[in-house]
């Protein structure tokens, strides 16, 4: 792993921006994909949000634009596709911040923005566009938008665009940048059909990357659990951690029902929270994100579906209300404290039929994850135990059936 980014052949007014923003060293992510992209590599990457993933395709894509400038003005040659309105904002954000010692120019295409003001765009030069697949597929059909020029292709958060059911378009826009040079594909997961099926067409014999988080990055994460008796003993444990533990807290509920109920709970308790969930409009989403981002509020509570791809600073504790159904979503949820170096804490309140899900967890991470006790809420019953099932050798079985025919 790289040690620093001077190590990365990166041009000086690069160099200069990502030590004013504070980067120190690069992440696993960062150091490999980036030397395999300016080697004019695809790149297949599995990496959860928090590894430090849009700096690794940000950095090589503005590298190349200085190492090829254009001669004269014209549409732009690198876009970026993410499947929501604030990821798309916040990678612009971060590209202008690694941009800013250039004279390269990068633009936002989104939903919720008037036509006109994205048309005063599309009339300049544009270097880097960053966009959702839906308003961009707009433009391309009204012959607002130039794909022929297109020399990088990148894809953020692949696997949740195909959850939202962007496939079709992002084989479309493939189709319609087919000039490119290069495509980088970055999804939190490369399991299941869907992002296989996408690749197939897109990369052509891409570097594969898997950057889940180290152990030593996770270290930075205490991870502990409390036991629960029942719901209303889970309630009163959560009320406590957040009002006398947690300075910030996302807390994750399974499903918009469990979430509906959690925020009336906490409403009669007067613990002010704001929430994000599936198929939410986007001016709420964003209205909520805003409040928590601000400090109007100190309490955020999100189904996995909704929090997915969404940077916030200063989490100070993840509380597992529910806890995932499988140990690489809990993965993904833990890694939104500890961000930028900071430290965390990972808190999953567990009744009886969770106890399974977190041995799970353990055996996944390779970590022990302690049970700690809040004095007054001690959990009244015991631990339970779950015995693994043995299963018997095939031909024992057989042998025993015979006899029990005989």
């Amino acid at each position: 792993m790289l040690r620093t980014f001077a190590e990365l052949d990166l041009d000086q007014s690069l160099i200069k921006a990502i030590e004013e923003i504070g980067f120190e060293r690069p992440t696993k992510v960062q150091s490999e994909a980036i030397p395999q992209a300016l080697d004019g590599r695809d790149i297949l990457a599995s990496a959860p949000t928090g590894t430090g993933k849009t700096a690794a395709f940000v950095l090589p894509a503005l590298q190349y634009l200085l190492d090829f400038p254009r001669r004269r003005g014209g549409p732009a040659r690198v876009l970026i596709l993410t499947p929501t309105r604030e990821l798309a904002m916040q990678i612009t954000e971060q590209a202008k911040e690694l941009a800013k010692h250039t004279s390269l120019n990068i633009f936002t295409i989104t939903g919720g923005v008037m036509y006109q003001d994205h048309a005063d765009i599309l009339s300049t030069t544009q270097d880097i566009v960053v966009a959702t697949p839906g308003r961009l597929m707009e433009y391309i059909n009204a012959e607002r938008f130039d794909c022929r020029a297109i020399e990088w292709l990148i894809l953020d958060e692949a696997d949740r665009m195909l959850d939202m059911g962007f496939g079709p378009i992002v084989d479309r826009l493939s189709n319609e940048c087919r000039w490119r040079k290069q495509t980088l594909l970055f999804s939190a997961t490369l399991e299941g059909k869907g992002v296989e099926g996408f690749t197939e067409g897109l990369l052509k014999d891409p570097a594969e990357i898997d950057a889940q988080p180290s152990l030593k990055e996770r270290k930075k994460i205490q991870q502990w659990y409390h036991r629960a008796d029942d719901a209303e003993h889970k309630l009163e444990l959560l009320k406590y951690i957040i009002t006398e533990q947690a300075e910030r807290s996302i807390i994750f509920l399974k499903t918009r029902e469990r979430l509906a109920e959690l925020r009336q709970q906490l409403d009669s308790a007067q613990i002010p929270c704001s929430w994000i969930q599936g198929e939410m409009p986007q001016d709420r989403r964003n209205n909520a994100i805003a409040r928590f981002r601000d400090g109007q509020v100190n309490v955020l509570l999100a189904t996995d579906v909704a929090a997915r791809g969404i940077d916030l600073p200063d989490v100070s504790h993840v509380i597992n209300y529910d806890l995932p159904r499988t140990a690489d979503v809990y993965l993904h949820r833990i890694g939104r404290t500890a961000r930028a170096g900071k430290k965390g804490n990972a808190v999953s309140i567990v009744e009886a039929h969770d106890q399974p899900m977190i041995d799970r967890v353990e055996r996944y991470t390779k970590e022990a994850i302690k049970e700690r006790f809040i004095k007054e809420l001690r959990p009244k019953h015991k631990k339970p135990v779950f015995k693994k099932k043995k299963k018997k050798p095939a031909a024992k079985t057989a042998t025993k059936a015979k006899k029990k025919k005989k």
